[in-house]
């Protein structure tokens, strides 16, 4: 079963169980990717789900943080809600030493030298590592590997 089945069996168990938190959750993903969908005139394959599922967990992310900075932990505690289940459609992502290593490896087949070549590595280690792991993780492993 493709992932983009497995969110929409999941809208119709949180519709049958009438979880309302859930279900708009679920809804707010569909809705993401019909419009991908729609405006590319494609259909997403699991990559392209997890990419959606990234962008907007990082949504929430900074949703999250500028809540609490303005004191509204009401609004915060339903973004972690909303952050909770969509974090449930990623796959298992890869540990902090797996993602050094992977840079590592990444940056001697580049070869790259120094932080001039930065976005050359980002290029390479967004291929490879796209949905496995949190990017912010890896934009500092990138970092730390080419200031050394």
């Amino acid at each position: 079963m493709s992932l983009k089945d497995q969110i929409t069996e999941d809208m119709k168990t949180a519709m049958r169980a009438k979880d309302v938190e859930r279900l708009g959750t679920i809804r707010l993903l569909l809705a993401a990717m019909k419009q991908k969908e729609v405006d590319e005139r494609i259909t997403l394959d699991d990559a392209a789900v997890i990419a959606i599922v990234d962008k907007l967990i990082k949504q929430r992310k900074d949703s999250i943080t500028a809540f609490e900075g303005a004191g509204r932990q009401d609004l915060a505690d339903k973004e972690k809600a909303e952050l909770a289940v969509l974090q449930a459609y990623l796959p298992a992502r890869m540990s902090e030493a797996e993602i050094v290593q992977a840079v590592r490896d990444i940056v001697a087949e580049v070869g790259a030298k120094g932080p001039g070549d930065m976005g050359k590595v980002m290029g390479a280690v967004k291929a490879r590592l796209a949905g496995k792991a949190d990017m912010g993780q890896v934009s500092t492993a990138v970092k730390a590997a080419l200031a050394g």
